[in-house]
């Protein structure tokens, strides 16, 4: 289901013999995993190709943590409903992760505010991923609970802050630190979560250091994360949602409600420059984190690959955007654009110095742009 980029034809290409991804696997059955694959596909855009390309060992936590937060960011995301229910959801919710017997959180007397579609069909598969959680090998389910605990919290303390969401001016971070804090919880601690599970499914990554890898790992996330944040800009701010912290605004002469005048967008080009710097200075250590991962892991060094491409080619756009944040629709590169880059970055995954070369040419129209 990837034009060009066949998944088989990968798994041939591979050097290398993966033992480490036939131990330790998840007992599910194959109607199950295509049962997880299909409800990824359905509430991904990209972050599903990045999976289906892992190997298996690797790929069945990485899904199983994804759909679940996924589920509870529907909930905590909902553009209607009570606050107060939706932080409740969040605990209860939390509270299963820790504890098999607890029941499985109830969805908010709200439901008809979740849009119908795949997001609301993940909660019919709770049941489902919760069991394959309590039957995780033992390393496996205390990371999946570790990571998607910790993006629970970030998502409460984001309903905390910003509280419910409508037209009212929109509120800001107080500062740097706040900001930094806030995209570990919802995206930094999945490079951490990335990191253990590779390390405990890969073999030939002893050699590596693993405090370092977990701290580019965490930088990894907090590229993409920064990203979204200029990306969705717009349409936070409409909600009342600011990401970018009171003393970065200041230095830039700007007030949260400034963003969305016009007549600021001087000024928002400053921020948005400041901004964009941050978030290359992140992709450099996302681009350490894939060329310390040896080339013979094909597969995943590609799953790390695209989501960098994808989020500098975004951050491209962005920069190129002169009225931002002020625009008609967020910036996302097409699926043609995906499907083009998908084979041609192969060469990536076997050399370092071929990856370098892309993304210093994306970051380099970055920083022409501003």
């Amino acid at each position: 289901d990837v034009p060009s980029v066949r998944l088989l034809t990968l798994e041939s290409m591979e050097a290398y013999h993966i033992s480490a991804c036939n131990r330790d696997l998840m007992t599910i059955s194959d109607d199950q995993r295509s049962t997880l694959q299909h409800a990824a596909k359905g509430v991904s855009r990209s972050f599903y190709l990045t999976i289906r390309v892992l190997p298996p060992s690797v790929r069945d936590p990485i899904r199983l943590a994804y759909l679940l937060a996924r589920a509870a960011d529907t909930v905590a995301d909902t553009g209607t409903g009570r606050t107060a229910s939706r932080l409740e959801y969040l605990q209860r919710f939390r509270g299963r992760l820790v504890c098999p017997s607890a029941p499985i959180p109830v969805l908010p007397r709200d439901r008809a505010s979740i849009p119908s579609g795949p997001e609301a069909d993940l909660f019919d598969l709770l049941p489902l991923l919760f069991d394959l959680l309590d039957h995780l090998p033992g390393p496996d389910r205390q990371s999946v609970r570790k990571v998607v605990g910790t993006l629970t919290q970030g998502m409460e303390l984001d309903l905390a802050h910003f509280g419910a969401e409508g037209t009212r001016a929109p509120v800001a971070l107080l500062a740097a630190d706040d900001l930094d804090e806030y995209v570990y919880r919802v995206a930094g601690c999945v490079g951490e979560f990335w990191t253990d599970v590779l390390f405990s499914h890969t073999d030939g990554l002893d050699t590596l250091d693993r405090g370092r890898m977990v701290e580019l790992g965490i930088r990894f996330g907090k590229a993409l994360q920064l990203t979204n944040i200029l990306r969705d800009a717009h349409d936070d701010l409409r909600i009342g949602r600011c990401y970018f912290p009171l003393d970065m605004l200041s230095s830039a002469g700007l007030t949260p409600g400034d963003l969305l005048d016009p007549a600021c967008a001087s000024k928002a080009r400053l921020l948005l420059a400041a901004m964009a710097r941050r978030t290359i200075d992140h992709y450099e250590a996302a681009g350490q984190y894939i060329m310390a991962t040896p080339t013979r892991h094909v597969r995943i060094r590609l799953s790390m690959i695209w989501p960098v491409l994808i989020g500098l080619a975004t951050l491209s756009k962005i920069a190129r955007n002169p009225n931002w944040p002020n625009h008609d629709a967020p910036a996302k590169v097409s699926r043609r654009w995906i499907y083009w880059m998908m084979p041609r970055s192969i060469p990536c995954a076997w050399s370092n110095a071929v990856l370098a070369y892309w993304v210093r040419r994306l970051t380099a129209s970055v920083e022409a742009a501003l």
